[in-house]
Formats: structure tokens, sequence, C-alpha cells
């Protein structure tokens, strides 16, 4: 038993055993002689008996919003992911702070809703914010047992209306190139070509560039997983031209400065170039959705494009799937082929003037059996 810091919070943590089980509980405080005189009492409470858990009563927001990051998101996520959960959670704060679990409940949720929405905030940011409050909850219920129940499961999280699916035509592609500054039209170019994410983009390195295999191999992604992308001919040619001026940075794309190349400049060039192109309603991301899209209209297997994007479930990738209703059609043309090789179907294919036509097998028995 004893005091001690955790990674991620700024509070004194204390733990003891309870018929064999180790607990861990916040101290709620930065001081450590306050922090040894809750961690006295408590040792206290446990020797004379009168110590009982009741964890959903002692333990705060504060704790499962620093447990939630140093257990989960830092070791799991991607720092963008880690800065976004960062900053719901300080949101939450506002709200929640000083609360125990307890008493964090549909209806005190429901306020939350009310006064963001209120507040003016998007449907987005508010489904974000309240997403990691639920899966906060969702742990601390199945795996830290200190609650019986997540408030959630009364809640509903509206989620924003669908963006319309965007992809550029080939025309439009143009357009775009030609609208883009020299350096904005090589990232545009690249991203229409390996349907890398922004931050994979303006994050590469060149010691991810494999000229010999002719792949990239990004080493942090957005779900914390290694993946390769194979170069097609006009990226590779394209990084091969590159590679000969490389900056000291090591960034495959770099500011004039050498330096990463910021979300927020490359987004207002990218606008800028849309609106000169007439494209106002097209997105960073619809680069990625175009290259998703190109690659199942031209017939690829949906499991090959769900490996090049990097998509954890294959659910991500099936909105695709309708850009290419050929590759369906086999599910129903099967049915052609089971009716002609079994005349127990109730009607068989026959030909009548040079042409197949479906037949009530018990109509005329005597009628030439099309046999392809």
């Amino acid at each position: 038993m004893g005091l001690y810091k955790r990674k991620g919070s700024q509070f004194y943590w204390m733990t003891f055993r309870i018929n064999g089980r180790k607990i861990c509980e916040s101290t709620g405080t930065t001081n450590r002689k306050l922090s040894e005189r809750i961690h006295a009492k408590r040792v206290t409470e446990i020797a004379e008996g009168k110590w009982f858990q009741n964890e959903s009563k002692r333990r705060t927001f504060e704790e499962l919003r620093d447990r939630y990051m140093s257990d989960y998101a830092i070791p799991n996520k991607s720092p963008r992911t880690i800065e976004k959960d960062t900053y719901s959670f300080k949101r939450l704060s506002q709200f929640f702070g000083g609360l125990t679990l307890s008493e964090i409940t549909p209806h005190r949720i429901a306020d939350y809703k009310r006064i963001r929405r209120e507040a003016g905030v998007k449907t987005a940011t508010l489904a974000r914010e309240l997403e990691i409050l639920r899966a906060s909850l969702n742990i601390a219920v199945r795996e830290w047992e200190w609650l019986e129940v997540n408030p959630f499961w009364k809640v509903k999280i509206e989620q924003p209306k669908g963006h319309k699916e965007r992809w550029l035509t080939l025309e439009e592609e143009n357009r775009l190139l030609d609208s883009c500054p020299t350096w904005l039209r090589d990232i545009v170019v690249f991203a229409l070509n390996t349907g890398m994410r922004q931050n994979e983009i303006l994050s590469l390195d060149w010691h991810e560039v494999d000229f010999f295999r002719r792949a990239i191999t990004l080493l942090v992604t957005k779900n914390m997983e290694k993946r390769t992308i194979p170069l097609n001919q006009t990226v590779l040619e394209f990084l091969k031209t590159k590679s000969k001026v490389r900056h000291i940075s090591g960034y495959v794309f770099s500011s004039s400065a050498g330096t990463k190349i910021s979300p927020r400049n490359l987004l207002r060039a990218f606008y800028s170039a849309r609106k000169k192109a007439g494209l106002e309603d097209v997105r960073f991301h619809d680069l990625r959705h175009t290259f998703a899209t190109r690659l199942v209209q031209a017939g690829i297997e949906i499991y090959v494009v769900k490996e090049l994007l990097g998509h954890k479930s294959l659910k991500m990738t099936m909105r695709y799937a309708h850009h290419y209703p050929e590759s369906l059609r086999h599910g129903v043309d099967v049915l052609d082929r089971i009716r002609e090789q079994s005349p127990e179907s109730g009607y068989i294919l026959v030909t009548v003037g040079g042409q197949k036509r479906p037949q009530a097998a018990a109509a005329d028995p005597q009628l030439p059996v099309f046999t392809g």
C-alpha cells in the first residue's frame, strides 16, 4: 500500500488490497501531505472494517477521465486522436467535473446535450464528446467494476447527417490540379493515387518510402497499426524525382522552411484552389473517397480496397460497394444456371423463336428444354 503519481494525472493515487483484490484510488489532491492523511484514513477504515465498496458513489469524473486517458487513449491511439479526446474531456469537465459516477445520470447527460446545443455546438462535435464519455463509462462497467450500468443505455447520441459522398471525375480532377500551386498539386496527385489520409501524407518521412519494394510503410496510422501501401507508376516516378532534393527534416512534403506543413495551411490553400476550380463542395478527404471509388468502379475486390485504405472493418469499406453493381450481378445470374440445370425447380428455360423463355414444366413436357 502507498502513494504514487500516475502518468497523465495531476493527483496523487493510493493503492491497497481488500480481500486479495488490489484497489487503486485517487486522493483527489495534488498536495502530498493531504494525500498522506487521506491514505492513512483509508488504511484505518480498512483495518477497522468500516470501509466498504460503493464504487459509483466514490469514483469521480476526474478519476474516470484520468484512468481512461492513461490506460486506453495514450497507449492505443494516435497523437492526433489523443489531442481530440483531451479537448472533449476538457469540455465535459466544465459540466461533469466534481461529480461522482453515480451522479452522472441520463437526466444530467440530457442537460449537457441541451446546454451544448444552445451554445451552438455542431452535432458532430457534441457526438464526439458524448461518445468519449460513453466509451469510458463502458470500460468502468466492464473492466473496472465502478458502475453496475452505463447511464448511456437510456441516452441517444444524435449523429450528424452524413456528408454526401463526393468523388472527382477526371475532368474535375484536371480543373482542381490546374488551380493548385505546385506544392499543393503534388500533394493532391499523391492523395488521389495512394488514398492516404491528410495527416499520414503530411507526416510521411523518406525512411518510410521503399523504392526497391515500390511501397510505403506507414509506421503510425490513425488505427495505430503499421500499414503498407504499394505505389503505382505515377507515384513512384514522382517520388524518385522528388527524392533528388530532400530536406534534412526528412519530410517528403515540407514547408519552404523544411518543417512539417500545417494542416491549417494545407486546407487554406486547398479551399482557395477548389474555389478557383468551381468545386467548393469538395473536401480534402474526398480525394481519399475518389481513390476508393475509382478502384471499386474498376472492379477491384472490396477486401483489397479495405486493406489499401487501412480500414479496421470491412463495414467501413462497404459503403463504396454500390459504385460497382456488376460485382453483384453473378449473385443473381446463378439463379438462371440453377433453373437451367434442374427441371425440378417448377419451370424450365425453353427456346422459343431463338430466345430463352421460362416455361412451367408441367404445362407442356414436350417443349424443347434449353440446355445451353
